[in-house]
């Protein structure tokens, strides 16, 4: 009884790349993994964060009604407007260094609803 049990399936085929565990399909066909923009309460939150980075802080913006191409154009033009790298990981824009102050008056001219979350 050493054998996990997998879910999905078919991770990988030599006719298509890459597929979805869930419908089978090619990652790009798949329509079942459509990133969707998250439905939240409307408030874009501006958070730091220092956890799992040997103290160096990271800026979090969540809430953003945007997803995938969109994010991530964002994403890019927030880390160009603060003059530092940063990333998106699930839904969720990272921006290295402490830019709270910057982000929150960048997304506001955006017109979005725009918190400062936590200390």
């Amino acid at each position: 009884m050493g054998m996990k049990s997998r879910a999905g399936g078919l991770v990988y085929s030599t006719e298509v790349g890459r597929t979805c565990p869930a419908c089978r399909q090619a990652l790009s066909a798949c329509a079942c993994t459509q990133e969707s923009a998250p439905a939240g309460d409307g408030v874009v939150r501006v958070s730091r964060e220092t956890k799992g980075r040997k103290g160096k802080g990271v800026t979090l913006v969540t809430g953003v009604p945007l997803a995938g191409e969109e994010l991530k154009t964002l994403a890019k033009q927030l880390k160009a407007r603060c003059g530092t790298g940063g990333t998106v990981k699930d839904g969720v824009i990272e921006i290295q260094g402490d830019q709270r102050d910057l982000l929150v008056t960048l997304l506001k001219e955006k017109g979005w609803n725009v918190k400062r979350a936590g200390g």
